[in-house]
């Protein structure tokens, strides 16, 4: 289980969870979270379905002030509107979060791979980088071209 320690105790050494585990810690279900990209969602109520649907993860957030938001296929959480976070798998060994809160449940069933978004992200940064090199390029350019007017 994932907690805050107390900042005189550093005995204990800090939580390690893999695959499957409860997280209580507000940071560490923010950092679980934020990776997540489209999902579908079910609502659940005392165990009953309530709602269901697809959407994307626009926003992870811990405030005690703002809602968790769930409309036209956005999802807006914040952690601070739910107790902790059940990580599990299903029998095709698929990961899955259960967000509690008392006899609510939010349930996140992740559409996407983190694996396939990585190399997307990578192709991103490449073409980022090369449009930098570009401009600094042409930056150059300029400072050369003004050097030789005078």
């Amino acid at each position: 289980m994932s907690h805050d320690q107390p900042s005189g105790n550093t005995d204990l050494p800090a939580p390690c969870i893999v695959d499957v585990g409860t997280i209580v810690d507000k940071r560490d279900m923010q950092r679980l979270l934020a990776d997540l990209n489209r999902v579908r969602y079910l609502h659940l109520q005392d165990g009953q379905p309530i709602g269901e649907g697809e959407g994307c993860i626009l926003e992870v957030f811990a405030d005690p002030y703002r809602a968790t938001l769930i409309a036209n296929h956005a999802l807006y959480l914040n952690v601070q509107s739910f107790d902790y976070l059940e990580l599990s798998q299903s029998g095709e060994k698929e990961a899955y979060f259960d967000l509690i809160q008392e006899t609510r449940q939010l349930r996140l069933i992740p559409l996407s791979n983190p694996l396939q978004d990585q190399t997307g992200r990578t192709l991103n940064a490449a073409a980022l980088e090369a449009m930098v090199a570009e401009v600094l390029s042409a930056s150059w350019d300029v400072h050369l071209d003004d050097e030789e007017s005078f």
